[in-house]
């Protein structure tokens, strides 16, 4: 591919190609912004995971086709994740399409057994997050969230602004009593 020499050019190829798939990389997420790489959403995580493996892809090319098939197929990555923003800002139903909702585990210091089970958590899961966000008193955590990305906020404080709980799944009495 470069050179005649096939050690050399295996050692020159991962340099050279490897280079080029970063330096390519780079280009698009400046095109299209740091979200390219964010996990806010559920596409987010998978182009995350592909991007990976069409950089892995480009960098142990054999031949010059494979090399730009895998650069065309990052930038057609980017491109769709682009259109799918594009189409979550021009029709914000389309996003609960293409992505899960936030869910309630725990509000008010009470867990909500219905969305931890629809979402597979446990007591357990829950009490690891908490101990990692250093609460000592379960009647001071406002909420506990699982959000869209699988991460999982915990809010605590004396009250919780109904802003924060925007397009997050309430547990269902809360739903039906119109509470924050």
């Amino acid at each position: 591919m470069l050179v005649d020499e096939p050690m050399l050019d295996t050692v020159l190829r991962g340099l050279v190609l490897a280079g080029a798939a970063l330096l390519w990389v780079t280009t698009l997420i400046r095109l299209n912004g740091l979200r390219s790489l964010s996990k806010m959403s559920n596409f987010d995580f998978v182009m995350t995971i592909a991007l990976g493996s069409l950089v892995a892809s480009a960098w142990v090319a054999t031949a010059w086709t494979d090399f730009v098939q895998a650069l065309a197929a990052m930038a057609a990555l980017f491109a769709v994740q682009w259109t799918m923003n594009q189409l979550r800002f021009q029709w914000p139903r389309f996003q609960t399409v293409v992505q899960n909702r936030p869910v309630v585990l725990v509000r008010d210091g009470e867990f909500q057994q219905d969305a931890m089970n629809e979402t597979r958590v446990t007591r357990s899961d829950l009490f690891e997050k908490l101990r990692a966000a250093n609460v000592s008193d379960l009647s001071n955590v406002r909420a506990v969230i699982l959000e869209t990305t699988g991460d999982v906020s915990v809010v605590k404080g004396d009250a919780l602004d109904p802003a924060l709980l925007e397009g997050v799944d309430r547990p269902p009495l809360e739903r039906r009593e119109g509470k924050g």
